[in-house]
């Protein structure tokens, strides 16, 4: 392993002075990189996915900026875990409503990524995140989800997303509005799968491991599925659109060998809080793609 140490420089942001990897995408382009010379990262797979979502300049909370955040190679894992609909619908403020699955059970969302090639420079994220109705939705909880499922969209309330940079964690805090903290977080993908989160000390708070489905390329033409994560910023409703494109993933229904190792750190006292259990699908993403946008202020209650 290299341990050589990585070569910062400060930037401001958010009225603070963050460090950066010197000669990193962050350091070099500000958010605003030039495709053509991105193109020849040996670890950039393919640039059409971004193509089609020009970057626009905009003010953020931090300050101006350029949006959507591009991540150009993205590896996670997810585990849809079923918890009570009564602990997910006290965990979520009024007057989000958490999805329906079955009777009496909703879904949370348990999620390690790893973004290796990004514009604010690589970093690991975990989340865990409430499954949510589309605001505003009249139609049923059976519809909704038949919809969610046709149009790959679906929504979620995040109640953690820890970090491993600074720079992610002021971006996400001030720009977003997410409950972000720094903390050790790694995601290894072979025959098997695992991810870990540390709590700040460094001991053990949460390990997720899996056997590795099996692995698809993209499909042609490329699918490419939405999340809107739906949260306040300064008490107002917002909500940020996450486009994800899959190069290689594979996923399992009621996933078998999978173990969720908890410990005494915040996101496992938040799983044991909601109650998650079962774990009915598992999808694993070996190389994917994602635009990350700015939060757009909505109005609940609203049918869109």
């Amino acid at each position: 392993m290299d341990t050589t140490p990585v070569k910062t420089v400060n930037v401001t942001l958010g009225g603070r002075e963050i460090a950066v990897p010197a000669g990193g995408y962050f350091d070099r382009y500000r958010m605003n990189p030039n495709l053509d010379e991105v193109a020849r990262d040996p670890a950039v797979s393919s640039l059409e996915f971004f193509r089609q979502h020009p970057k626009r300049e905009a003010v953020a909370r931090f300050g101006p900026t350029w949006t959507p955040n591009f991540y150009y190679r993205v590896s996670t894992i997810q585990l849809l875990l079923l918890a009570p609909l009564a602990r997910l619908q006290a965990a979520l403020p009024s007057p989000l409503q958490a999805l329906r699955v079955m009777p009496r059970r909703g879904l949370v969302a348990l999620n390690i990524y790893r973004y290796d090639v990004c514009d604010n420079d690589p970093y690991n994220e975990a989340a865990i995140a409430i499954v949510v109705r589309r605001p505003g939705c009249k139609a049923s909880n059976a519809v909704e989800m038949l919809q969610s499922l046709r149009l790959k969209t679906n929504f979620a309330h995040v109640l953690a997303l820890p970090v491993t940079t600074e720079i992610a964690r002021v971006r996400g805090v001030e720009g977003y509005g997410l409950p972000k903290w720094m903390t050790g977080i790694e995601l290894d993908i072979g025959n098997m799968v695992e991810g870990r989160v540390g709590n700040v000390d460094g001991t053990p708070d949460l390990v997720v491991r899996a056997p590795l489905p099996k692995m698809r390329p993209a499909s042609q033409p490329p699918q490419v599925s939405t999340l809107k994560l739906v949260n306040t910023i300064d008490g107002a409703w917002h909500e940020t659109l996450t486009q994800s494109h899959s190069l290689s993933s594979g996923q399992t229904l009621l996933p078998r060998g999978v173990q969720v190792v908890r410990g005494s750190g915040p996101m496992s006292t938040l799983l044991g809080q909601l109650e998650a259990s079962i774990a009915i699908r598992l999808e694993v993403i070996r190389e994917g793609q994602i635009a990350l946008h700015l939060p757009e202020p909505i109005t609940l209650g609203v049918d869109r």
